[in-house]
């Protein structure tokens, strides 16, 4: 009888951090796909080093104030501070900065759609430095999801010419240097620090160089001449995107095989797409709906594998 109850509780405990994690993914990929025509609206007004010097600047502030308000130890020990930075300097500084200039040269939605070719090279870091396999399963799902992504992206890489390779190119650095940032997360493993505070330490550390940079080379508008859409994508982005789901990012990397972490961002391009197609005007196409049925299909068949607790 005591077994019994112990295995149901088991399958309990199991099937709500199933949940949990479904949950978590399904709020990271609103956030972030909404912060892509957010960041289009923002750039309107705002360079992209005063964007991020910003950006980085309030997740900070906004970060590190909740720590001490929950009374989180703000000190970091030093066997961490490495891992740390180097994660940050990828996942935060390299990625964010990167997706700024590359949505200047090219369309937001196909920005979006390069940017989240993270999870090829993430499975590839993961095995390279961690020694994970990926099963068929996983093939299977990034497969999927890589297939969205060439539905949404179509021919159009190619059709602009060498001219047009500079925002691809900067894209395509964004989803490597997430992807490196991710797999360097996961390898560091237990980390003794709260998720809240490494994340407000990393975003410390990201806005030096850029409030350095938006000294030396931007001269943005004042305030009071940004558009209202500037303002509303600013709270939008400050909040959800810099704030929120970079810190459930860090958290759910830890919940996580670096393939379902990876897998489940495809979401992400979904709604960066979706919502560039409402906000922001680009064409509306029946490739949009496959591609969110590959999509889905792609974290489905991962996430939902039989025998695998996340």
């Amino acid at each position: 009888m005591n077994l019994t109850l112990a295995r149901s509780q088991l399958a309990l405990l199991r099937h709500s951090r199933r949940l949990t994690t479904l949950l978590l993914i399904a709020t990271i990929g609103l956030f972030w796909g909404g912060n892509w025509p957010a960041v289009r609206f923002i750039l309107m007004d705002v360079p992209p080093f005063t964007l991020r010097a910003i950006g980085f600047s309030t997740g900070a502030l906004l970060l590190m104030s909740w720590a001490r308000w929950r009374r989180l130890p703000l000190r970091v020990p030093a066997g961490e501070w490495p891992w740390l930075i180097a994660t940050g300097f990828f996942t935060i500084l390299g990625f964010n900065l990167a997706t700024a200039f590359g949505q200047l040269k090219m369309p937001t939605s196909q920005a979006a759609i390069i940017a989240f070719s993270m999870p090829c090279w993430a499975l590839l870091l993961g095995w390279w430095l961690l020694g994970q396999r990926i099963t068929r399963r996983q093939w299977l799902g990034l497969a999927c999801g890589q297939a969205g992504l060439l539905v949404l992206l179509g021919p159009m890489a190619l059709a602009s010419g060498p001219q047009g390779l500079a925002g691809p190119a900067i894209m395509l650095g964004a989803a490597l240097s997430w992807a490196l940032g991710t797999v360097l997360i996961k390898k560091r493993g237990i980390w003794q620090s709260h998720a809240v505070v490494i994340t407000g330490w990393q975003f410390v550390l990201c806005a030096v160089p850029m409030i350095v940079m938006m000294m030396a080379r931007e001269t943005p508008p004042p305030p009071a001449a940004w558009q209202a859409s500037t303002w509303l994508a600013l709270g939008y982005h400050l909040l959800f995107s810099i704030t929120l789901a970079q810190m459930l990012w860090f958290m759910n990397v830890n919940r996580l095989t670096i393939a379902q972490a990876t897998i489940s961002t495809l979401i992400i391009p979904t709604v960066g797409v979706s919502s560039a197609i409402l906000l922001l005007g680009e064409p509306l196409s029946m490739k949009v709906f496959l591609a969110l049925l590959l999509t889905l299909a792609a974290v489905a068949i991962v996430m939902l594998e039989k025998g695998k607790s996340p």
